[in-house]
């Protein structure tokens, strides 16, 4: 993910905004971004794999080599 710099434009009514206006790259990343949080906020409770345990799968399963 990198760091916003918006390129957006408000829509204001009655002095307060009501629409935003960007970049169609923008919008997707940020799609995507909330795509990403959504998977993490429902594996949140699910267990984690010590780092060994996956670095010999990896070497098992695909061949790592170091």
């Amino acid at each position: 993910m990198k760091t916003l710099n918006p390129k957006a434009e408000y829509i204001v009514k009655n002095g307060k905004p009501t629409a935003v206006i960007m970049p169609i790259a923008e919008y997707e990343e940020l799609l995507e971004d909330l795509h990403d949080l959504g998977v993490i906020a429902r594996r949140k409770d699910e267990p984690t794999i010590p780092l060994a345990e996956v670095k010999r799968r990896l070497k098992t399963n695909a061949g790592l080599r170091r």
